[in-house]
């Protein structure tokens, strides 16, 4: 398996369309980066759920999935399901966004996703980062949209137990979806972890990666 590192990694932006979007997608990430970089800064924004119990679940979620980081975290009120018909607000929030941070990666949903507020916030994300790495995660759901991915996070035993343990601790408000269960998550991982001859991984999209190979 070929592998590309990013460098040192000092900030991080994760965004997400819904409380739990971040850490479905890329929660083992994040725990296995700010574990081996403890003070990591992490700017995170989600642009639904401001003001509910999700925007308590995801609080208290994010901060477990980010030991030991610098989090900045903010939930907006934006409403679920309709992110496309609020296109002017949701590019405000990632351009504020953007002025806050100059990060080293970007995680953000995949601009193919088959959920329209995924797809609108991904597709924000590819104007107002330019210049940066950034990966799309997967969601695993109903809609059956998983596709070959092109890169790949390997992740311990620990970690992806952990990840799997704190869904499920965190976000109980979701527990009643057929699909929200440790069997969907962690089987996600084993499959991409065998993709990546590794245990378990979460893998992602790159829609554009500039290489440096020499001088």
């Amino acid at each position: 398996m070929i592998r590309l590192g990013a460098g040192r990694l000092e900030r991080i932006a994760a965004v997400g369309a819904h409380c739990d979007d971040i850490a479905i997608g890329a929660g083992g990430t994040l725990l296995a980066m700010c574990r081996a970089r403890p003070g990591i800064r992490v700017d995170a924004l989600v642009l639904s759920g401001g003001g509910s119990e999700r925007e308590q679940e995801e609080r208290a979620a994010l901060a477990a999935f980010c030991p030991g980081a610098d989090l900045r975290l903010t939930v907006l009120k934006l409403p679920d399901g309709r992110l496309p018909s609020r296109w002017d607000e949701a590019k405000a929030a990632v351009e504020e966004l953007r002025a806050e941070t100059d990060p080293d990666l970007v995680l953000a949903p995949r601009t193919d996703d088959a959920h329209q507020d995924h797809r609108c916030l991904a597709k924000l994300m590819t104007t107002a980062f330019r210049d940066h790495l950034v990966l799309g995660y997967e969601i695993v759901k109903w809609d059956g949209d998983l596709g070959r991915p092109a890169a790949y996070q390997p992740l311990s035993p620990e970690h992806a137990e952990q990840k799997v343990r704190l869904l499920q601790e965190h976000y109980p408000s979701q527990r009643h979806r057929p699909w929200y269960d440790r069997e969907a998550f962690l089987g996600l991982a084993r499959i991409r972890g065998v993709e990546c001859h590794a245990r378990y991984a979460e893998a992602f999209a790159v829609t554009k990666l500039t290489l440096d190979l020499g001088d």
